[in-house]
């Protein structure tokens, strides 16, 4: 056997960019290549990328994150993938070609789809099957807007030319081979976030497929987190893709959240707060969604409960780019520490309607308590702070669900590198806040679950013995402040609330390009 060093390498497709990191045996991240794609907002409430830039994407990072170490494709043992979830596209079986961008999370033009659906008194049976509520976030009803108005698609579907899928469903199918016998499969968790599978039997429900209108023809084989999803023949010639999860279930995983009742937080893009629920599935309710964890092959699934604040890291990027608040997001701390407190001033940033625990599509982002004394640190603060009260209302849920508040809250992404919103969190929480050594567990998860499925590390337990904690927050807020401003974030968000009526639209047409480019050539 050869000397050389071995290595598991993880793919991370992010809502902004797409990263590749390679892991050592050992749990360490030895290299790290990424690229920004495009993010397209051609109407108000859409959100859309190039599905044929993203794969492109990929097929640089990947090659350069084992260049950057002197490394190739023979020294990788699995490949594993993390992704945005619930962001998804249609391509043609035959060709590749996409025949739609890729639709976000972010998405809310399903909006009509999703009143239908509650019209016809479907709503109380799909939280029945699914776990989750009928909301424009989940992928089944953008993909049933599609059906409705990408001209042929429907017919396409159901005669089986066309593949759906996730943004896991398209990488793997173009590393697998593509329209030469890629395989058209999706993971569990991935498949939990499309109000399609039935959230017991792990499988694509019947009865959904005809509520939502859906083909069975398009969809794709529904697999373990970790398992056969292929093997490379382009990318990393040779190499098992043995692993795929939504991002925030990866970073679960990632942040070795095994036992029943650990939880983490992801401060990213949006911010999505997992707990562990063990093998049943947990209770709906509270403004939560019951979700699959993860499945191992042979065990019996492990269930999560979820709360998702849609904008986070967004947020930041809204007043760095649109406002010009700041010239980077780092800089977003720097001035709010030239504040004391807000002000006054609270930000609710619901630039695509709430999300847990509220769930109103209809709300709009709003500032209030402004005055002249209100200054750009206050408002930085309240930039920072809309993050944490966010969260605490999701936290808030889950001690409603579960009978119990969180004992400690991990937490990760991007978002983690600000030490004054980690110790806001930990204030407006009241409990402790860690973060470990390396803070994109999202990728770690991808890692540890692709080289547990090719036996590089023996269990779970081998993995939680590789965690690291790096920072640890206290908090030091007085009660009485906690509860005063957790009344003022309340009042200021009733005033976000149903702000306005979604756009009905059914004769708009697609897209911001009629025609996708086509999927590139393989890199040699």
């Amino acid at each position: 056997m050869s000397s050389d060093p071995r290595y598991v390498v993880a793919v991370d497709q992010g809502t902004t960019s797409t990263r590749s990191i390679v892991f050592d045996l050992q749990g360490r991240m030895v290299s790290l290549a990424s690229r920004q794609h495009r993010h397209h907002h051609p109407q108000p409430g859409w959100s859309e990328h190039d599905p044929a830039e993203i794969w492109r994407h990929v097929q640089h990072v990947v090659p350069q994150a084992l260049d950057d170490i002197g490394a190739d494709a023979s020294q990788v043992v699995a490949l594993g993938i993390a992704n945005q979830r619930e962001s998804c596209l249609v391509w043609e079986r035959r060709t590749g070609r996409p025949l739609t961008p890729v639709i976000t999370w972010e998405d809310t033009r399903a909006g009509d789809v999703v009143q239908q659906v509650l019209d016809a008194g479907h709503g109380d049976l799909v939280v029945e099957r699914t776990g989750a509520p009928v909301s424009t976030y989940f992928a089944g009803s953008r993909l049933r807007w599609l059906l409705d108005h990408v001209r042929g698609l429907a017919e396409r579907a159901e005669r089986g030319e066309v593949c759906f899928g996730t943004m896991e469903t398209w990488l793997v199918w173009n590393l697998t081979g593509g329209a030469d016998g890629g395989r058209h499969v999706t993971d569990v968790t991935n498949a939990s976030r499309t109000n399609l599978l039935d959230v017991r039997g792990l499988d694509w429900d019947p009865r959904m497929l005809e509520v939502f209108g859906v083909p069975h023809a398009m969809l794709p084989h529904v697999e373990p987190t970790t398992g056969d999803f292929g093997t490379c023949t382009s990318v990393l010639p040779g190499v098992p893709v043995a692993a795929a999860m939504g991002d925030q279930q990866a970073a679960l995983f990632g942040q070795t959240c095994f036992a029943p009742g650990q939880s983490k937080a992801t401060f990213g893009t949006g911010a999505f707060l997992l707990v562990n629920a063990g093998s049943e599935v947990p209770p709906s309710g509270h403004g939560l969604v019951p979700t699959v964890a993860y499945v191992l092959p042979g065990e019996a699934p492990v269930y999560a409960l979820e709360g998702s604040v849609a904008a986070a890291g967004s947020l930041v990027q809204w007043c760095r780019d649109a406002l010009r608040l700041v010239p980077t997001a780092p800089r977003i701390e720097t001035l709010a520490r030239t504040a004391p407190d807000n002000g006054g001033c609270y930000v609710v940033p619901a630039f695509s309607g709430l999300y847990a625990p509220r769930w109103d599509a209809h709300a709009r982002g709003v500032i209030v308590g402004l005055t002249a004394y209100v200054d750009r640190g206050h408002l930085a603060r309240g930039v920072l702070e809309a993050t944490a009260w966010q969260t605490a209302e999701v936290v808030e849920a889950v001690a409603s669900a579960l009978g119990h508040g969180l004992d400690a809250l991990r937490v990760d992404g991007g978002m983690t590198t600000n030490h004054l919103l980690m110790q806001t969190v930990a204030d407006v929480l009241d409990v402790p806040v860690e973060r470990p050594l390396f803070a994109e567990t999202v990728s770690v998860g991808a890692a540890y679950a692709a080289g547990l499925g090719v036996g590089a590390w023996g269990d779970l337990d081998a993995l939680s013995r590789l965690w690291r904690r790096a920072a640890r927050w206290e908090p030091a807020m007085p009660d009485a402040v906690r509860r005063r401003e957790r009344a003022q974030w309340s009042r200021a968000v009733e005033r976000a609330q149903h702000w306005v009526e979604l756009p009905e639209g059914p004769d708009q047409l697609l897209l911001s390009a009629p025609e996708p480019p086509p999927v590139p050539e393989d890199r040699p």
